[in-house]
């Protein structure tokens, strides 16, 4: 498994880095050990962080109550949580890149 994406338990923990303000939400590739995501949202009243998590559980084919900001919800260095089940989906996220 790649350094941004590990196993916790029966959850997946994916390192993100995101870019909040983009014009679109899209996966943008790997930068510093972290899965970067441009998303379509301001950070502001936690709009990016529910883009975020949409567009990953939309990705990943589970719920977005499924999908989680675990830690960095006012940060742009986060670690989101999806279920255990959704790991080779979650593996090709890097591959995404545009």
């Amino acid at each position: 498994m790649a350094d941004w994406l590990r196993e916790a338990g029966n959850r997946l923990l994916i390192e993100v880095k995101a870019q909040p303000g983009a014009s679109k939400t899209e996966i943008a590739g790997l930068k510093d050990g972290r899965l970067k995501v441009r998303v379509a949202a301001a950070p502001e009243n936690g709009r990016a962080n529910a883009e975020l998590c949409r567009f990953l559980a939309a990705f990943l084919g589970c719920a977005k109550s499924d999908v989680a900001v675990l830690r960095g919800q006012k940060s742009r260095l986060k670690t989101v949580e999806a279920p255990l089940s959704c790991r080779e989906k979650a593996e090709a996220l890097s591959r995404r890149s545009p």
